[in-house]
């Protein structure tokens, strides 16, 4: 698969679905005394969904695990569509799919491990974390080069914006102090823009599988 394909794939892409532990967090569960597992979610990645949804893309999160941090979390982000609960990712990325009548051919979902495969060979672009497991990076379309919990989303995130043309225009308030972190607008464009690259970032690797 060459480096323009991956790009057109990106170009296409309305609702990036993400997994959580392994991709928005690093995988490992801490437990306090009261058995409450714990996790850490990445800033980096925060404000890298925050400018991917201001840029009219839908963000969404499916997660095998049920927990109240992941709810409060989201909350924050404004993901709206969070489900919980789910190993079978690709039956709940179907649900997702039909939900915001956006077809898989517009999908982009992110994983890490085996549970994720099925979800990621679905999707118009499967992406793998850095450090995901060999098979699941085999299959998928493109991998980051940080590894999950490390600034792997906010990899993905400015990948998409850049080939959609989105990026730049979303830095420029940063360089004047006009920032704002206000709600993003969760729905999906009915195209994306006609700007598109000519280059990838140089840290990208590309896998010759995928959807």
């Amino acid at each position: 698969m060459t480096a323009q394909s991956i790009i057109d794939k990106a170009r296409a892409i309305r609702c990036l679905a993400l997994d959580v532990d392994g991709v928005l967090t690093d995988g490992k569960l801490y437990f306090s005394q009261q058995g409450e597992a714990l996790k850490a979610f990445n800033t980096l990645d925060g404000l890298g969904i925050r400018l991917l949804q201001e840029s009219g893309v839908i963000v969404a999160v499916i997660t095998g695990r049920q927990s109240a941090m992941v709810e409060q979390r989201m909350q924050e982000l404004a993901i709206e569509h969070v489900i919980q609960g789910r190993d079978d990712k690709l039956t709940a990325l179907g649900e997702l799919s039909a939900t915001l009548a956006i077809d898989y051919a517009h999908m982009a979902y992110m994983g890490d491990d085996l549970p994720d495969l099925a979800a990621i060979c679905q999707a118009r672009l499967g992406i793998a974390v850095a450090n995901a497991h060999h098979y699941v990076a085999q299959h998928a379309d493109w991998q980051t080069t940080a590894q999950g919990g490390q600034g792997a989303v906010r990899e993905a995130c400015e990948f998409i914006m850049q080939a959609q043309g989105t990026l730049a225009n979303a830095y420029r308030p940063y360089l004047t102090g006009q920032a704002s972190m206000t709600t993003p607008n969760n729905t999906a464009p009915n195209t994306v823009p006609n700007t598109v690259p000519n280059t990838v970032p140089n840290n990208s690797e590309y896998n010759d599988h995928g959807a």
